[in-house]
């Protein structure tokens, strides 16, 4: 009879999840005895980044990963970035240590006390199995569980003496389980929809995170095309549903009830498709809907159809709701949106440092068309928006619950899941300094991520929000002082800081014909 860790193996094989995001302690070491030579490891410094790099990886990926963290502790680092994690709907599936089974009731040192406890709410399951031979059971439950919609992150708390024992009998049956999740609305409820937005005076559609496949995309711009349809971006959104450059793109609506009704004054009929209506941020009281507009929205998570002030909901797979939707709709007669002018160029340096608009154009001047921007510079992310082309499916990534440290840890996950494509993370240095360790990982395993650091001195979200709140002689808002050329050395990682756009131009081509991770300081200026 197979051991509940070959059998577990045999089911992550199975299933694909064979690279291993973690940090171990000694908990872990029985399950990772043996280390498979088709499975890989990836070792970060700190939990928190590895939960980040994995949250990257499957996002990027679209694929469930692996996370192994040790017991209580481990867990406790890496719930930070499980905010993130949750409200993007990353499939992962989080492993910890316990201890052995028969002391877990006297509590010795490194005991997961109350584990199924833990990391709620920031999972969809947590569990730790009631025996050992349930152990392969419970991994497929969860790696089932993480992946049905909506995907996110799930949990499981493993004594560490359950590895050697024996699987349970039925444990072979478990790698020929298939499970199904995506499901397409009523077709009555999708013609109904048909016929409201083929008669709509002047609709617009909003599209959200879930999006974000390849086929979802597709259909999205086909649906636009078709309708003649303005595109807005849901607000607080975690990565980009539609490309950028498409002359109906309006850009990334604001997270302020108020702001986002007066937007969209005018339109009748606001469909909106794979987001939350909506995820707000800034208090921005008014109406949440302008006079006149209808709402309708398409989403496969029934705690956020259930959650919003207004409009109807309609729970179904984003990709098969708007193939189903294109199925039923003809041609629009309605005038086609005209793009919006670009913003403006900024050209010569001021003293202070470079506009964080320049550095952007710069990096649309001499990126690849197909890179991946991961953005965690968050007070300028308007401008990201306005500035950067992002013409494909998984193209930028963000912090979904605006957790830091998640940019240069999920800048390494994308570039793990997508070595075809460049990642360029955009990271403020207040950020920075949550997941710095991220670096030794990238440099370790040779992921040829570029790290761009927009060094201002200061956190400049928090800046911004004081200006709003009226929060004067605020401590804690600045910090200076920071080489991070240095620190990436102390990494092992080769650096390069630029003051001005050349020389920012030579060091983003300098780190794009490296082919080897590579962190570039630029200094920028605040407002």
């Amino acid at each position: 009879m197979p051991s509940v860790h070959s059998a577990t193996y045999d089911l992550l094989r199975h299933h694909g999840l064979t690279t291993v995001f973690g940090n171990p302690g000694s908990n872990e070491l029985p399950f990772l005895k043996n280390f498979p030579e088709d499975f890989r490891y990836i070792l970060a410094l700190q939990e928190a980044v590895v939960l980040g790099i994995a949250d990257g990886y499957a996002q990027a990926s679209g694929q469930p990963a692996l996370v192994n963290l040790h017991a209580a502790a481990g867990t406790g680092n890496a719930m930070g970035a499980l905010t993130n994690a949750l409200s993007a709907h990353s499939p992962l599936v989080v492993t910890a240590g316990q201890q052995v089974r028969e002391s877990i009731g006297v509590e010795p040192l490194l005991t997961n006390v109350d584990a199924a406890l833990l990391p709620r709410p920031l999972v969809k399951w947590s569990h730790e199995p009631a025996s050992a031979g349930d152990v392969p059971r419970a991994f497929s439950q969860a790696i089932h569980l993480a992946a049905l919609p909506p995907a996110g992150p799930v949990y499981l708390s493993i004594p560490y003496d359950d590895w050697d024992r024996p699987a349970a009998e039925q444990a072979a049956h478990l790698v020929e389980r298939r499970v199904h999740g995506r499901a397409q609305p009523p077709a009555a409820l999708i013609a109904e929809l048909a016929e409201r937005l083929h008669g709509a005076r002047n609709p617009v559609l909003i599209l959200g995170a879930e999006v974000d496949t390849p086929g979802a995309y597709a259909a999205a711009v086909a649906l636009a095309d078709r309708q003649r349809l303005p595109v807005w971006a849901a607000p607080s959104i975690p990565r980009c549903p539609f490309p950028t450059t498409h002359p109906g793109f309006r850009g990334l609506l604001p997270a302020g009830m108020a702001s986002i009704a007066r937007l969209l004054e005018g339109h009748d009929l606001i469909l909106v498709i794979g987001a939350p209506v909506f995820r707000y941020h800034q208090f921005d009281p008014g109406a949440c809907l302008p006079a006149g507009a209808a709402l309708v929205a398409i989403l496969d998570d029934p705690l956020e159809a259930s959650r919003p002030l207004m409009g109807e909901a309609i729970l179904g797979d984003p990709q098969l709701s708007l193939e189903a939707l294109l199925a039923l709709l003809p041609a629009s007669s309605r005038p086609a949106p005209q793009a919006l002018p670009a913003p403006p160029a900024l050209t010569g340096d001021a003293p202070g440092g470079m506009a964080p608009e320049q550095v952007f154009d710069i990096v649309a001047e001499l990126a690849p068309a197909d890179a991946v921007y991961v953005n965690e510079s968050t007070s300028t992310t308007a401008a990201l928006w306005q500035r950067l082309p992002m013409r494909h499916p998984r193209s930028y990534f963000f912090p979904a619950a605006g957790g830091l440290g998640f940019g240069i840890a999920a800048a390494i996950g994308a570039q793990l899941a997508l070595p075809q494509r460049q990642v360029i993370g955009l990271i403020g240095d207040g950020s920075a300094n949550y997941a710095i360790t991220g670096l030794w990982t990238a440099v370790q395993y040779r992921i040829p991520a570029i790290f761009v650091i927009l060094n201002n001195g200061t956190y400049g979200a928090l800046r911004w929000f004081a200006g709003q709140l009226r929060a004067e002689q605020v401590p804690g808002l600045d910090v200076p002082g920071i080489d991070f050329c240095a620190l990436a050395a102390g990494y092992g990682m080769r650096a390069l800081k630029a003051s001005d756009a050349a020389g920012l131009r030579d060091a983003l081509r300098a780190a794009l014909e490296a082919g080897e991770p590579m962190l570039i300081e630029v200094s920028t200026r605040f407002g």
